[in-house]
């Protein structure tokens, strides 16, 4: 825990489609990120896509990209240390806009655990 005390602590998490919609596991992957001593922020509809969607980003550009600016200045309002989520579409499609560092969960579970501190936060504020 005390590596999360020491870094980014403030997390924006992103649930992909996949897992509040198809799986319906709202609230678990937040619950799991709290318990590691992450302070997770809320977020204003945190029910809609990002845009990606598989393969929408490219079949649907114009309105990927309108889900996309909604999503990424919805998270970025939050002033979080780091945006995760634990889809690699969602953290391309996020990551393509946003100025904060966009990990998957996976890394900062391992890193509350003791593992690395993900690349991606090498330059973020901490």
């Amino acid at each position: 825990m005390d590596r999360v005390r020491a870094g980014a602590r403030r997390v924006a998490f992103h649930s992909p489609c996949t897992l509040q919609h198809g799986q319906q596991l709202s609230g678990v992957v937040e619950g799991i990120l709290e318990k590691v001593g992450f302070e997770l922020l809320p977020v204003a509809d945190s029910h809609l896509c990002c845009g990606s969607a598989g393969t929408y980003n490219l079949m649907q550009p114009e309105i990927s990209k309108q889900l996309k600016d909604r999503k990424v200045k919805t998270l970025e309002a939050l002033t979080p240390d780091v945006i995760a989520a634990g889809n690699i579409g969602c953290m391309m499609q996020i990551g393509s806009g946003a100025g904060v560092p966009v990990v998957h969960t996976a890394e900062l579970l391992d890193w509350a655990t003791g593992g690395p501190k993900p690349r991606a936060l090498g330059a973020a504020r901490v």
